[in-house]
């Protein structure tokens, strides 16, 4: 059975949405504090996470950010009142899967939950249980999509961390510049490879200790791209 966590310190829709998912075949749980979701969390961590922003002990994004920083990946709901741009980006920049805000319709959130656990299914447990790559002081969570060097965060494009992640899936073996063309831009045809060398270079100044004498992301003269840890 599909468990969830609700994060929420509004009864009423804690319970209303608790009783809901329960008829859709669902266990639940609700907490109306961070600190109590979260160890809740730490203990039986659950499939899916409901989670409201604005809670009396901590914001949600401080939540998030706890879950994300443990490396837990289950999928995570953010229902919230604050429905401005800027919250919503911040949400899925720090690792939220879905952002609903309030008022809400029930038949759209059950929707969105189904969805939720519809993606984790397809993803799979094999990719969802690949561990860290790490080279030099840099780790790549794949899972998560996130990338780190010396401990600090790096911000990759998504056609950075793809193309970066299609290099270390061929760890060892040479990648064309028509090879990463058509895995990472899918042979667009306004693509050009010098795009693929732009994009190397950019990933070199990220992560590479010295860009101009790369230790792991290799150039192939005439041919292409490798990576090495």
């Amino acid at each position: 059975m599909s468990d969830i966590v609700i994060i929420e310190d509004n009864a009423d829709i804690a319970d209303g949405l608790r009783r809901n998912l329960e008829i859709e075949g669902y266990r639940v749980e609700a907490f109306p504090t961070g600190a109590q979701g979260m160890e809740r969390i730490r203990a039986r961590p659950p499939r899916l996470v409901i989670l409201d922003l604005m809670l009396p002990d901590e914001d949600g994004f401080h939540v998030l950010r706890r879950l994300r920083s443990d490396a837990f990946d289950m999928p995570v709901l953010i229902l919230t009142a604050l429905a401005g741009e800027a919250e919503k980006l911040r949400g899925f920049r720090i690792g939220a899967d879905d952002y609903v805000t309030k008022p809400f319709g029930l038949g759209e959130l059950l929707a969105r939950v189904e969805a939720l656990f519809r993606r984790a299914r397809q993803r799979g447990p094999t990719e969802r249980e690949r561990p860290p790559v790490r080279f030099a002081d840099v780790v790549v969570d794949r899972a998560l999509r996130g990338v780190t060097r010396g401990g600090k965060q790096v911000r990759l494009r998504p056609r950075e961390f793809d193309l970066l992640e299609a290099l270390i899936e061929a760890e060892g073996h040479l990648l064309t510049r028509d090879a990463l063309l058509a895995k990472v831009w899918g042979y667009d045809a306004e693509v050009l490879s010098r795009t693929v060398d732009t994009h190397i270079l950019e990933l070199r100044r990220k992560l590479e200790p010295d860009p101009a004498e790369p230790r792991h992301i290799l150039t192939v003269r005439k041919a292409g791209y490798c990576f090495r840890r």
